[in-house]
């Protein structure tokens, strides 16, 4: 029994309380280890190798284009068939094309071949952040808990920065101290270990929603049966989730598109724009290092960004902040153009920068939340894994156009141009927030006046 002296049961510990949920979380944060280390481990590799920012950034670019290409697709056959069906046929055609690419810059193949392999590893790739996140979205609803959702993306979000932090320190430690290409095969055994865990954990697995297409009897017969197209789940029991998808769904209206969804193009171009900031600035911070001949600490400098945002996703993921989601990114933007901007300023004291990228970083996570959330918001469960995906996609499709811009402005500049491309990048997607923002609020006033 309890009593007045126990406390609080903190939002954190109430998540992992749920059975399940620490097996697929800690599978997942594995499996997306290549997130923070295949991007930069090309840059590196291909830099070492041909000392040529713009053939290592272009060649990056076209590894995530060509994984922001298909994350929709992928997404699309999770939802439609299900995470333990599809998962372990694309986990393994995945982990092939990674050991191809590793093997084949190990043996120096030429470039033009290797371009082609980096597009083919691209094309392998999926959103295992978006699995994870669905997992929680149905795992707390089936609990009654989803009032816990926001701490659990926020959650997600730190544990994509402590990936974020590892990685690049791993990635250069091992391209500077093992081999240059070392880096690559690292996260293709991660990814390998961790999807497998996790696509074997069936409990936590969310269900199938399909419609079933029901031909209508006579309106005489006695048996007439509803035909407007029901949701039902390939599971023999329907629980409460299936039962508030039947309630809560138009049974007549036909399964629509998620990018026609008020709001969800203007925040799929704030992901694309502000996330060119990041590989600007992991491309730039390795110029700047390598300039200074400090390339040992690189990994360390990358990751006081990174360290900055864990600790933003759990302050973030403790409390509720009141008003829109879009209201909330608005204003951790701005501040994160300016740190940005502050860095730039400051990069002759690695110690000073260091500072002012762990204050840059509270802002980051909390704006991959509360994007995650306004979409959790806006697109029904049928296809939150296409919603989620799709901010993935778009925040891949920044990174690469990121890599390959500040390639370019590296071979005809100096790193201190580089450096203040981060800046720039995000304080270009405020704008498209501020729409965002906009639009939503117009469609809930028409909704509320009809």
């Amino acid at each position: 029994m309890s009593n007045g002296t126990n406390k609080p049961q903190s939002p954190y510990a109430k998540l992992f309380s749920i059975p399940g949920t620490k097996a697929f979380c800690a599978s997942g944060a594995v499996a997306r280890l290549p997130m923070s280390m295949m991007g930069l481990g090309i840059v590196l590799a291909l830099n070492h190798m041909y000392d040529n920012w713009t053939i290592a950034g272009v060649m990056s670019a076209a590894y995530v284009l060509a994984t922001a290409a298909v994350t929709p697709l992928y997404a699309r056959l999770y939802d439609r068939f299900g995470q333990r069906k599809v998962g372990p046929v694309v986990l393994v055609v995945q982990i092939i094309a990674m050991l191809g690419f590793a093997f084949a810059a190990l043996m120096r193949v030429p470039i033009p071949l290797l371009f082609m392999l980096a597009v083919v590893m691209g094309l392998t790739q999926f959103s295992f952040g978006a699995l994870v996140r669905t997992r929680w979205a149905y795992v707390l609803d089936r609990a009654d808990k989803e009032e816990l959702l926001n701490t659990a993306y926020a959650l997600e979000s730190a544990i994509d920065e402590i990936v974020f932090i590892f990685g690049p320190i791993l990635a250069a430690f091992l391209a500077a101290s093992v081999h240059p290409v070392s880096q690559l095969f690292v996260p293709t055994v991660a990814c390998a270990v961790g999807g497998t865990v996790f696509f074997a954990l069936r409990d936590t697995q969310p269900p199938v929603l399909r419609e079933i297409a029901v031909v209508a009897a006579s309106v005489n017969g006695a048996d007439v049966r509803l035909a407007d197209g029901a949701f039902t789940r390939d599971s023999a029991d329907a629980d409460r989730f299936d039962l508030d998808r039947l309630k809560k769904d138009d049974r007549s209206r036909r399964k629509r598109n998620v990018l026609t969804y008020t709001g969800v193009l203007p925040l799929l171009a704030v992901f694309i724009v502000f996330n060119m900031a990041f590989t600007a600035f992991d491309t730039s911070m390795t110029a700047v290092m390598k300039s200074l001949h400090l390339d040992s600490v690189l990994g360390v400098q990358l990751a006081m960004l990174a360290v900055g945002s864990c600790i933003g996703a759990l302050i973030f993921g403790s409390h509720e902040l009141k008003g829109s989601r879009w209201r909330h990114m608005i204003m951790f933007l701005a501040l994160m153009a300016v740190g940005f901007t502050v860095i730039h300023l400051c990069q002759g004291n690695l110690i000073v920068m260091g500072l002012v990228e762990i204050l840059t970083g509270l802002t980051i996570s909390p704006v991959f939340a509360s994007g995650n959330l306004a979409v959790k918001e806006t697109v029904p469960e049928e296809s939150l894994t296409e919603g989620l995906s799709w901010v993935s996609t778009a925040g891949t499709m920044g990174a690469s156009f990121g890599s390959m811009v500040t390639g370019i402005v590296l071979d005809h500049a100096s790193p201190n141009m580089g450096l203040c491309l981060p800046a720039v990048f995000v304080g270009c997607s405020i704008p498209f927030a501020l729409l965002g923002w906009v639009l939503v609020r117009r469609r809930a006033r028409v909704e509320a006046s009809l």
